[in-house]
């Protein structure tokens, strides 16, 4: 079934101190800004991380033709902003000025304060006489608020070169959601031709070589930011967004990254210091004191969003038994010990977690290891089963049992990874050695890449095929606690939290090297509240 609008859900909050019902959202705008080829903000806007009395507004501005991204060059210049309650800013509520130059590559961010919460805002950015495209934005609602719904677009694995953004298009025009989330890959470092659409480039990326420098990734987020359907979205609603490995380079950990050659690249810690700063300036994101992104976001008494880094601080990659050492880690002791805590401590209904690659457990024989009892460590099969994507959770087992034992041991319910990386599409429950014949301790649901190459790209096989049939079938024939799977499919995911379940719907594009694709609809998956059971649904959302 094609996607279609939805415009009858909208964010309901009952203030708990009044008990009256306030309405936030609204229509979305009926003409969405447009791309810009030239002009002072030819890369669009965007709004993110909503707080109830906040919201961080971001663009970059153009003010001269030698102005251009990654360049060092252009004027220091003052730029002022607008925040209103409507379309047409009648009815300002917050304006200011901010100064913006070539030592921040002429990006703008603005920490808005003062706002109400629940609400939706239009705001845009003003320089020289001319203003910038209008976004739309919305504030979470108080933190003991009674919300009925939220709808969140979730998204991962986006690569230019492979496609076009039509999942981001396709998002852009539903009017009934609240936040998109971002799970990591939101761009690729790779150089044109290294990683396109199974051998054939759609649209070559600049610069045309692998980013290196902070020019060099400057340039590549300036590019992603030029195409017409990501700027869409990004005006449409806030994001809440995390990196992955490919920000900076393929199978990034704490010292390094598969993708980088000290011989031949120079030192690492400098390449990754070019591509934060970079992030940074061009991202609509916040970060701590000390550059940290890990983060947590309230939507009322609905659900808490913490949003994870599983990059800066995991050791480095390996194979065979060392994926069970419990002195190697993903998280990083003080960010295991801040979701642990988050999690257990929250009084929302529901615990997302925002989960750059994927939790739950991909076995390769045809029985657990955990069954093949004193063969395993004679066999080399690490407990939870051999790594297949040790660059997954798979490859730190004691993170994984660590984190999941201390949810049985607290009783903490309620708990959905949203998980992106893989680029297929999956419904998990989440188990480990000691709770697979217990039952489930979480649910996860996996989003499909944007445009990144999966299954039958890798094959050059057409989608749905049989190969890729049988492939998933196999994997959920010895993965019990796989639900679904989809090998094939590129698109998106919506996710609706109410106080009665937890869904994702997976939305598959027709055709992603195609600019004008269409969406299907292509499962449903829900969770009820006390159970990580999960059970599926046979229609898209009304």
């Amino acid at each position: 079934m094609t996607n279609t609008l939805d415009r009858r859900t909208l964010l309901r909050v009952a203030g708990a101190s009044t008990g009256t019902a306030v309405l936030a959202g609204a229509v979305l705008a009926a003409t969405v800004p447009a791309h810009a080829a030239g002009g002072a903000f030819r890369h669009g806007v965007a709004s993110g991380d909503p707080f109830p009395d906040g919201i961080l507004l971001w663009t970059r501005l153009t003010p001269t033709d030698e102005a251009l991204p990654g360049s060092g060059r252009g004027p220091d210049v003052a730029v002022s902003w607008q925040v209103a309650t409507d379309p047409d800013f009648h009815a300002v509520t917050a304006q200011g000025v901010t100064s913006t130059g070539p030592g921040r590559d002429h990006t703008v961010k603005v920490e808005v304060t003062g706002l109400s919460p629940a609400s939706t805002y239009w705001y845009r950015f003003g320089y020289a006489g001319t203003w910038s495209p209008v976004g739309r934005t919305m504030t979470a609602p108080p933190v003991d608020a009674a919300v009925d719904r939220l709808r969140l677009g979730v998204v991962s694995c986006a690569n230019w070169e492979a496609g076009w953004f039509s999942a981001y298009r396709h998002l852009a025009a539903r009017d009934d959601l609240h936040l998109v989330v971002h799970l990591g890959d939101y761009l690729y470092e790779y150089g044109t031709g290294q990683f396109d659409a199974g051998g054939t480039v759609v649209r070559p990326v600049q610069p045309p070589h692998e980013t290196l420098t902070l020019a060099d990734y400057r340039i590549r987020h300036a590019l992603y930011k030029t195409d017409p359907d990501l700027q869409a979205l990004h005006a449409a609603v806030p994001w809440v967004i995390t990196w992955d490995d490919h920000e900076v380079a393929n199978d990034q950990w704490s010292g390094g990254a598969e993708n980088h050659s000290p011989d031949t690249e120079g030192d690492y810690a400098t390449r990754l210091a070019a591509a934060r700063q970079a992030y940074f300036e061009w991202m609509p994101v916040r970060a701590g004191a000390d550059g940290a992104i890990h983060r947590r976001l309230r939507f009322g008494q609905l659900a808490e969003l913490s949003m994870l880094d599983l990059r800066s601080y995991r050791s480095r990659q390996t194979s065979g038994t060392a994926v069970d050492d419990p002195a190697r880690t993903i998280t990083g002791d003080p960010q295991m010990a801040w979701l642990k805590a988050g999690l257990a401590g929250s009084t929302a209904r529901w615990k997302l977690v925002g989960n750059p690659v994927m939790m739950a457990r991909l076995n390769l024989g045809a029985l657990p290891a955990w069954l093949l009892g004193p063969l395993r460590e004679l066999l080399g099969i690490p407990e939870n089963g051999a790594a297949l994507n040790p660059d997954q959770w798979d490859g730190y087992n004691a993170d994984r049992n660590e984190l999941v034992d201390h949810l049985r041991a607290t009783g903490t319910r309620d708990v959905v990874f949203l998980t992106g990386d893989i680029h297929f599409s999956w419904a998990n429950e989440v188990t480990t050695r000691s709770t697979a014949l217990t039952g489930p301790a979480a649910a996860e649901f996996v989003v499909p890449s944007v445009t990144s190459d999966n299954i039958n790209d890798f094959l050059g096989l057409p989608a749905n095929n049989s190969l890729s049939a049988l492939g998933a079938s196999l994997i959920r024939s010895t993965n019990p606690h796989v639900r679904w799977t989809e090998l094939d499919g590129h698109g998106y995911g919506v996710l609706e939290v109410t106080p009665q379940h937890c869904r994702m719907d997976w939305y598959h594009v027709t055709e992603r090297t195609s600019p004008t694709s269409g969406s299907a609809w292509v499962a449903g998956w829900s969770v009820a509240p006390g159970s990580a059971r999960l059970r599926q649904e046979y229609g898209p959302l009304l």
